[in-house]
This record gives structure tokens, sequence and C-alpha cells, in this order.
């Protein structure tokens, strides 16, 4: 038993109670939000780059193909943990969302 202010005593559980599909979801979401983080540079760098002219024609399809084959994988992670694109969103409160809103 741990003690109150004002003296009130209450008891402490010996265990907690953990729903392991909540924290198999939770787990899966904060990975997918910084593969989805990772995934928007990276879409931004190879765009950055198109516009430089820094890339052949043949490189910048299979960057493409590339990155559209990822997009659709995060999709299914996604769909298959039960995730919509605004669960990876994470609120940094003052700093506003982590993730850019289209």
């Amino acid at each position: 038993m741990t003690s109150r202010p004002g003296g009130e005593s209450r008891s402490v559980p010996r265990r907690l109670d953990i729903d392991r599909e909540q924290v198999e979801r939770g787990l899966a979401g904060l990975v997918l939000t910084v593969v989805e983080l990772l995934r928007q540079l990276m879409e931004r760098q190879a765009m950055r780059r198109i516009d430089q002219g820094d890339l052949a024609d043949d490189k910048i399809e299979e960057l493409g193909l590339t990155l559209m084959a990822l997009e659709e994988r995060m999709t299914e992670l996604r769909e298959h943990f039960g995730l919509d694109p605004e669960d990876l969103n994470i609120d940094l409160g003052p700093l506003g969302p982590l993730l850019p809103r289209d």
C-alpha cells in the first residue's frame, strides 16, 4: 500500500493489465512512423536531385518505382495493423505534427 497526501491509502496492483494487441499496434505505429518519416525525406531528396538534373533518366525511373513500392508496402503494413495515415503523425505539441499534412 502507498500513502496519498492527507493520509489516504490505496493499493497498487501487483500486475499490469496489458493488452498484447494494443502493445503490438502501438509498437508497429511507432516503427511505421519512423519509416514514413524516412520515406518522405528520401522522396524530397530525390525530387531535389531530379530538379537539379543530378540523375540520369534510368535512375529517375528506378527511384520512382522504388518509392512507389515503398509507399505501397507502407499502406499494406498500416492496413495489417489497423492504422490510418493520421495515426503515424505524432503531435509534437508547440512544434506541431511530426509529418507534414498533405
